[in-house]
């Protein structure tokens, strides 16, 4: 068991750390102002003597992590005196993690939304109910005005952890938020799992001494090295935006790395909203729309197709043009260690045409966004990076475009499906029930596991309006069930 350690202070746990920088690469600073984040339900159904999910136990794990392994965590990114962009770690200067609890004084039934469950098969839950954690409802009636974010824009900001704690309940909630400078969302659940290792060694044996059987890669060389030897080629996404999206009315400097890490944190997106997917529905919708094609681009075409029916229902005339953007991880794409946590992500644009996307069928939709699927890899991504470095207003000019308007539908799926989500013990048995705070962007969706049923849950930032019409769409409701 854990024996209490609360007299030192997070700068005496973490005196051992020495003098250092990580040199980030360009999708590390393409990342500025963004975070990565979770928010998962652990269930109390043990008898251990001591408080369940102790803050002093996640402290000390956290902190003995950074020391061992992550260093940077608690660094501060600049630009060095050879120009270089770095997580510079100085022990006499260093950013502090927050990590804190929260007492809720309301049930955590209060947040949540109850469904029958229908399937046992894969469950992890023996109950007869799936709980889906309604964020927006949190923030209303919690007391609890928002959940603070990762920046570096404070001091003592770069990682954030909470403990929520309810009323009268068995459910904890650990909610987390880093800078996505350090991390891509593979890379994020390799330090989680790492973390749990710690935790879960502290909490058997009180010793915070231990030794990771896969240590993470940090470093950025081998990525960098990798990079060096690779062609870009010409993504068709980017000669799109070079041909369709005017320019902008400044210039960037040759050494963006300043401007990078200047930028400041982009704000989040409220008009967050869930959908539900049983095991069920989703293979009967891989059946009806094409029994070759895997779920996630049986899902993705079937929201492409309904979004742009309710754009245009909004907007009273259809978009011109439907952009389809789906995340990759780069790992099983580039000759890196699989335990590199940096950022080596990248993502598909498919531009394209409303008549296309409306007048085709669920297969033929799906098949199209297929193939642009399968141009990302090592010489896609150089591309990128290229792009980011030499023509950095191009990307920016991007952004805009991606939007919901009456002239461009757009939907982007970051897919975590498959990610360890259940191996993150902290020493109290795995996850129950998995949640997200809110995140940037408009038209963003995470796809995730739901464990209690084995479905999938999409958390989707649309506008209010835009998802009552989408609510309506009868090919969509066929399969989905819309939470909130």
């Amino acid at each position: 068991m854990l024996a209490s350690d609360t007299t030192k202070s997070d700068g005496d746990l973490l005196a051992g750390l020495k003098p250092q920088e990580l040199e980030l690469t360009t999708l590390d600073l393409a990342q500025s102002g963004i975070t990565v984040d979770g928010l998962y339900f652990y269930k109390n159904t043990r008898q251990d003597e001591g408080e369940f999910m102790s803050i002093d136990l996640l402290r000390r794990s956290f902190l003995q992590l950074v020391v061992d392994h992550y260093p940077m965590i608690v660094g501060r990114p600049t630009v060095n005196s050879q120009g270089q962009a770095v997580i510079a770690i100085d022990p006499a200067n260093l950013c502090l993690p927050d990590i804190a609890e929260i007492h809720i004084d309301h049930p955590v039934d209060a947040f949540m939304t109850m469904r029958s469950n229908m399937s046992s098969k894969e469950s992890s839950n023996n109950e007869n109910v799936v709980r889906f954690f309604d964020i927006r409802r949190f923030y209303r009636e919690s007391g609890v005005s928002r959940l603070p974010r990762a920046t570096y824009h404070k001091d003592h900001s770069a990682a954030i952890i909470r403990v929520l704690r309810f009323k009268d309940s068995e459910y904890v909630a650990l909610a987390y938020s880093l800078s996505h400078v350090l991390f891509d969302g593979s890379g994020m659940m390799i330090f989680m799992n790492h973390w749990a290792e710690y935790a879960r060694h502290l909490h058997s044996t009180g010793n915070p001494d231990y030794q990771l059987a896969q240590p993470p890669v940090t470093s950025r060389t081998a990525m960098q090295k990798y990079f060096d030897s690779v062609e870009p080629v010409d993504p068709p996404f980017i000669r799109h935006f070079k041909e369709n999206v005017p320019p902008l009315p400044m210039e960037f400097p040759a050494n963006i790395a300043p401007v990078l890490i200047a930028s400041p944190d982009l704000p989040t997106y409220e008009d967050q909203h869930l959908m539900h997917f049983s095991p069920a529905s989703l293979e009967r919708m891989r059946q009806d729309i094409d029994k070759s094609q895997t779920v996630n681009m049986a899902l993705t075409a079937l929201c492409v197709q309904a979004m742009v029916r309710a754009n245009t229902l909004v907007y009273t005339t259809p978009p011109q043009i439907s952009y389809v953007v789906i995340a990759y991880d780069g790992r099983p794409r580039a000759n890196v260690p699989p335990n590199f946590i940096g950022n080596i992500s990248c993502t598909t644009v498919a531009p394209l045409p409303t008549q296309m996307v409306v007048g085709s069928s669920y297969k033929e939709l799906a098949t199209a966004i297929k193939e642009y699927s399968s141009m990302v890899g090592s010489e896609y991504t150089k591309a990128v990076m290229h792009t980011i470095e030499t023509n950095l207003g191009l990307l920016y000019r991007a952004s805009f475009t991606l939007c919901n308007s009456p002239q461009t539908s757009y939907f982007g799926l970051t897919a975590l499906r498959y990610m360890p989500f259940r191996t993150v013990d902290l020493g109290f048995g795995p996850p129950e029930v998995l949640s997200f705070d809110y995140y940037v962007k408009e038209g963003m969706a995470r796809m995730y596991p739901n464990y209690q049923d084995g479905g999938i849950d999409l958390i989707f930032n649309y506008p209010d309006a835009n998802f009552e019409y989408l609510k309506q769409d009868v090919d969509l409701a066929k399969y989905a069930d819309f939470i909130y």
